[in-house]
């Protein structure tokens, strides 16, 4: 079933065609999504929509990228059904297509920063440990050059 048929986004179909193996069909769209999020960029542009619908050159000017790379990123981030666009005009108005993509960047960033912290609790208990036993090492040292 490719190329997609017209209407039907293009990651549907992409799963649909690789689902030979019989893996569950959810599994792999949530794979090719979180694929298409693995981008800093394309983050960016999903907080700058979470404030609201914007057209490409104010996104552009928002997030500091030229609107040629912008609009490569919606581009991507519509056919994986994230964004919606719609025509005002001569303009064109990006939004979320479903604002709870937010809230699994959110929960996802919660994750990373719990990890952030048991990382650094672990290397500020590294390093004290660390100092604990430079401290105490002289002094065995000079115990063992005393009693030779």
């Amino acid at each position: 079933m490719w190329p997609p048929l017209a209407g039907q986004p293009a990651l549907i179909s992409a799963c649909a065609y690789v689902d030979s193996q019989g893996m569950d069909e959810i599994t792999i769209l949530q794979a090719e999504v979180l694929k298409t999020l693995a981008s800093p960029r394309r983050l960016e542009i999903l907080h700058a929509l979470a404030r609201g619908p914007i057209e490409v050159g104010r996104l552009a000017e928002a997030i500091g990228a030229t609107q040629p790379n912008v609009s490569q990123h919606l581009a991507v981030l519509r056919a994986a059904g994230i964004v919606d666009a719609e025509r005002d005009g001569r303009e064109v108005r990006y939004r979320l297509a479903d604002p709870d993509v937010m809230t699994a960047c959110g929960i996802m960033r919660g994750v990373l920063e719990r990890r952030l912290r048991r990382l650094a609790d672990l290397s500020t208990a590294s390093d004290v440990a660390t100092e604990s036993s430079a401290t105490r090492q002289p002094t065995t040292t000079k115990r063992m050059t005393a009693t030779r």
